[in-house]
């Protein structure tokens, strides 16, 4: 009998705290039905009393997503276990995680509380929540640099006041293997058999995977993920390595999951290309580059026999590469079909949208696959109904004698601004002249550029980083010019950064 591992993923809210990524309440809830139909056991949706839009956020995905667990964060504070219970209270199944950190060095240095008073709180904080489900998880932050005795004695306390799951974070990613699997053993010996261990793995020197898998091998039967391992500064533990590596070695580790294997491709795209977070293309199981091959004896293995080379199958991730035919004379009927096949569920608007930059891609490109369609929609709920910023018009010129400019025309509130700029190349030009129109700054500090699908008519899919105001932004944009999808790639990152600051503004109003 194999054991199984529950999927806790955070996307949705250690991932979004990635610098630079901003999600509109759509994108939220697309990522989580996404997360949905890949079969995840727990969403962690967000932090609720963060701000007035994450509250929104977390709520509309308590009550439109059903299947998972659906989890919402909060401080060990009454203020915080309220609201973030008020956020999914129409969930099917709700889960309240509290949290609060456990290490001398942030009690002293960022809590100013003794060890008693957190202990306190904890238990003040878990038994308010355990009043209100009976799903509780108990984190103690930064356990792996805390005193192991007091680490046990808040976990045994957070049991006592109801906690059904203890969580055991490494959030600095300071552990060794070896040291993270001894703790975790330590913890699962001290809570009782109903009592669920979990793992929570950061990235900082490249070690989230294994010492997620060596908590596993010491009792842990949750592991806390992020789609692509997105997340705090280095990242999280990533959800398709883990799920991989129990698909592949589950028999040797006596290990299962419930994840449907063929929509870790199609959420690992969505999750990139909502977030402007680009995948590298050696990283594993998602990357361009993890199942291809050139090394000449590594071809003609393959070519021979696939398993000489590759010990997972492209085709059991979602990469068989099917491609659907629809063109310019494809009707709205045909395009949402094709939407629904690939498992979209969006509302009349974003059909719209979608279907006009549908029918305005079709007649530069003759044919649209899977993933053109999975771009075009990405990009749409992209364009967040507070995005100040849309693109008019662009014009650009250039050439060997002559110099590049631009003329962009944007439509702000209503009206239509107009810029235009010279550059060293048509991108800068382009980019130049959205600055004029727009009245905001942005420095470019990242720009990588990628063809959707093969061919000369492939969308180019272009990411931006940029620094817009002192706020580090990322945007994606999509088109079959390169120039045109640098320019909405850039918009983007301008868009979301001022979505970021009404956030933070909500944030500190909160917190006052």
């Amino acid at each position: 009998m194999h054991e199984e591992i529950l999927f806790f993923d955070t996307t949705l809210r250690d991932g979004e705290q990635a610098p630079g990524i901003a999600l509109s309440e759509a994108e939220k809830l697309e990522i989580a039905e996404q997360l949905g139909r890949l079969g995840v056991d727990v969403i962690e949706a967000g932090f609720p009393a963060a701000s007035d839009g994450e509250f929104r956020a977390v709520a509309r995905i308590a009550q439109s997503v059903r299947g998972p667990v659906i989890a919402a964060l909060c401080r060990a504070g009454a203020a915080d276990v309220d609201r973030a219970f008020e956020a999914i209270r129409e969930a099917g199944r709700p889960r309240l995680h509290v949290f609060i950190s456990t290490s001398d060095v942030h009690l002293d240095s960022m809590l100013k509380m003794s060890r008693s008073e957190v202990l306190e709180a904890a238990r003040d904080a878990v038994g308010r929540a355990a009043s209100y489900t009976p799903d509780v998880e108990f984190s103690a932050q930064d356990a792996t640099r805390t005193d192991p005795e007091y680490l046990l004695e808040v976990c045994r306390a957070a049991v006592e006041m109801g906690a059904t799951t203890i969580n055991v974070p490494d959030t600095v990613g300071y552990a060794m293997p070896h040291e993270f699997g001894d703790l975790v053993r330590l913890v699962r010996e001290s809570v009782p058999d109903h009592v669920t261990v979990s793992v929570h793995c950061h990235n900082d020197l490249g070690l989230a995977v294994a010492n997620s898998m060596a908590g596993v091998a010491g009792g842990a039967r949750q592991v806390e993920v992020a789609v692509n391992g997105i997340g705090e500064r280095a990242g999280n533990c990533s959800l398709e390595e883990v799920a991989m590596i129990v698909a592949t070695r589950g028999p040797a580790l006596g290990l299962s999951h419930r994840l449907t294997l063929r929509e870790i491709a199609r959420t690992s795209r969505l999750v990139s290309m909502l977030t402007g977070y680009p995948i590298q293309p050696n990283k594993a199981v998602v990357g361009a580059n993890a199942f291809a091959h050139e090394s000449g004896i590594h071809q003609h293995g393959v070519l021979m026999n696939r398993a000489t080379y590759e010990i997972m199958d492209a085709a059991e991730i979602g990469y068989e590469g099917g491609r659907i035919v629809l063109g310019k004379h494809s009707g709205r009927h045909a395009f949402s079909e094709a939407l629904g096949r690939l498992g979209f569920e969006l509302d009349r608007e974003h059909v719209d949208r979608a279907f006009a930059r549908f029918k305005e891609l079709a007649d530069r490109k003759i044919q649209l696959t899977d993933a053109d369609l999975e771009a075009i929609v990405a990009e749409d709920l992209a364009v967040a109904d507070e995005d100040v910023f849309a693109i008019e018009s662009l014009q650009v010129a250039g050439g060997t004698h002559l110099s590049p400019t631009a003329t962009v025309r944007l439509r702000v509130a209503g009206e239509v601004r107009e810029g235009s700029a010279m550059g060293d190349g048509m991108i800068d030009a382009a980019c130049g002249a959205i600055q004029v129109a727009s009245g905001v700054q942005a420095r470019l500090e990242y720009f990588n550029v990628s063809a959707v699908t093969p061919g000369t008519d492939a969308l180019a899919d272009v990411v931006i980083q940029a620094e817009v105001e002192g706020r580090a932004s990322t945007g994606r944009g999509v088109s079959v010019d390169v120039v045109e999808a640098s320019a909405r790639a850039y918009l983007a990152a301008i868009n979301r950064a001022v979505r970021q600051g009404v956030r933070t503004s909500e944030r500190t109003d909160v917190a006052s």
